[in-house]
């Protein structure tokens, strides 16, 4: 009944946003509006879009203590691609760590947004092949 239609994100300038996101996430333009632009992914269904803010807006929370962990992330396969991508292309981005077989990282936009990344783990309750399983499953009854 429900699925995730699209990600918000604040920016300060759309129109340089907008190009960063297609130039490092590869973000093809849907459609734009005064105040924002929205974009799809060249995988998955779920929309991303750009909203203009007059200041920085926070997109993380905070944890137990004072960790923080980000509203949404983003799903590779290699994550060690993705992150030589970002860091050969001059974006800032933070060391691979991991929690248990996941392995992580962060990259920053324009505004410093701090954006998540994550690898497929086989096996996984989490992995995509395991929850499409688990919504035919439902999907049936």
């Amino acid at each position: 009944m429900f699925k995730i239609g699209s990600i918000f994100i604040p920016v300060t300038n759309i129109e340089k946003s907008a190009a960063w996101y297609e130039k490092y996430l590869g973000a093809k333009k849907i459609d734009s509006w005064e105040d924002g632009a929205g974009f799809y992914l060249p995988i998955g269904s779920s929309q991303l879009a750009l909203v203009k803010v007059e200041t920085v807006q926070p997109t993380e929370f905070n944890m137990k203590r004072n960790q923080k962990n980000s509203y949404y992330n983003f799903v590779v396969d290699d994550i060690e691609t993705a992150h030589r991508h970002f860091k050969d292309n001059g974006v800032a981005a933070t060391s691979i760590d991991a929690f248990g077989e996941m392995k992580f990282f962060d990259f920053f936009d324009l505004d410093g947004n701090p954006l998540s990344v994550v690898n497929e783990v086989a096996g996984s309750s989490f992995h995509s092949d395991n929850v499409r399983k688990m919504q035919e499953l439902n999907l049936l009854f």
